[in-house]
């Protein structure tokens, strides 16, 4: 365990296993390139380290190079990349090798390319040590690839936490990345009280809560590209095809990589959206930790959302029949998920009726024992 500032760090990747890694990239490269000198540009400053060593075990005449970018601050990607230093020299019509430390978005990736694309190159090839595919958004081919990794924040072998940990000769990851999350699915009915009960128990877990119907509205709204996306099916009349949710969902996960957990509401709705969020969450270390369900009469509800529709103004909280529709929606889509999350003894029922002092304790108790 190492400490940088005020974070702590474990040992993920050994030396002997970056080293493999390295010569492995450096005798593809020698395979690809045996008849000809490419030249190599080093990506500063977090390649410095796998540039000189996949230089040491490239056998063959090449030339050398280096080009500064940034595009992160701190633990973060900003998502927009300054070109710091330019290359000076020639390179039309030869073959060009850019060794980075770690892709993630493709941001920077795109921005050397389009770079050397104005050079006249013959030949534009990427090589990084690390590679996350789940954050990775280009179309950009990356020609050799030494380490895939999930998008989790690592250190050492050029590799920095502001400023601090790019001479460590092994990579470490962040000590809290394998600690024990609580990740709730929230189930209810309309008028069942999951909104109110989800704002009591973000703040009482510190969870960070996850509502589908939010994340739509904010994609759509901000007009991302997934938003536009989902609004092209709605705007059809077709439903918005479980990977554009769950990939809305994922960047939301992103944004909050060191959430205690999270609380999500409105999803999954379905089986594949079921087997989506767990698969997901694995390649994180994580899972689900238990599905929660308030459980209460549809008369009950029906009663309660009429009397909210006379204040809501919403036109599906004023018609019986309509909400009807709704629960047995809800229990058609439902009951699926009930034994999917009973299967993996992670189903939980509590009574949804009574005051919601009442009901969040009865969740609370459920938690707690998790």
């Amino acid at each position: 365990m190492i400490q940088l500032h005020d974070k702590k760090f474990e040992a993920y990747i050994s030396e002997k296993e970056l080293d493999f890694a390295v010569q492995n990239v450096a005798k593809q490269i020698e395979d690809d390139f045996c008849d000809e000198v490419p030249v190599f540009v080093g990506v500063l400053n977090g390649s410095f380290m796998f540039f000189a060593d996949l230089l040491k075990n490239y056998t063959k005449p090449c030339e050398v190079s280096f080009v500064k970018l940034a595009s992160y601050e701190g633990m973060e990607s900003t998502n927009k990349v300054k070109q710091l230093i330019g290359l000076n020299q020639d390179l039309t019509g030869r073959s060009v090798i850019v060794v980075e430390d770690i892709v993630d978005t493709g941001n920077t990736v795109e921005e050397l390319k389009n770079l050397f694309k104005a050079q006249g190159v013959k030949h534009f090839k990427i090589a990084t040590l690390f590679f996350k595919p789940e954050a990775y958004t280009k179309d950009i081919k990356l020609d050799y690839v030494a380490i895939r990794i999930p998008n989790k924040f690592i250190v050492g072998y050029g590799l920095d936490y502001d400023g601090l940990g790019r001479n460590l000769k092994q990579v470490y990851q962040l000590a809290n990345t394998h600690k024990k999350m609580i990740n709730i699915v929230l189930f209810g009915k309309p008028g069942a009280g999951k909104g109110t009960q989800a704002e009591f128990l973000k703040e009482k877990y510190n969870l960070v809560h996850l509502s589908t119907g939010d994340i739509f509205r904010f994609n759509m709204k901000n007009d991302t590209d997934l938003g536009k996306l989902a609004k092209s099916y709605i705007d059809q009349g077709d439903l918005v095809p479980d990977e554009v949710t769950i990939k809305m969902l994922q960047d939301e996960v992103e944004k909050n990589p060191e959430a205690n957990g999270f609380l999500f509401d409105g999803f999954p709705r379905t089986i594949p959206q079921a087997d989506a969020l767990d698969a997901f969450l694995k390649s994180k270390d994580w899972n689900v930790t238990a599905t929660i369900a308030l459980d209460a009469d549809d008369e009950v509800l029906v009663q309660r959302l009429l009397e909210r529709g006379k204040t809501s103004g919403r036109a599906d909280d004023q018609d019986v029949e309509k909400i009807r529709n709704r629960y047995q929606e809800y229990n058609e889509k439902t009951a699926p998920l009930i034994e999917y999350y009973t299967a993996q003894s992670k189903f939980h029922a509590v009574n949804g009726i009574g005051s919601i002092a009442e009901i969040t304790e009865r969740l609370s108790s459920v938690i707690d024992t998790l």
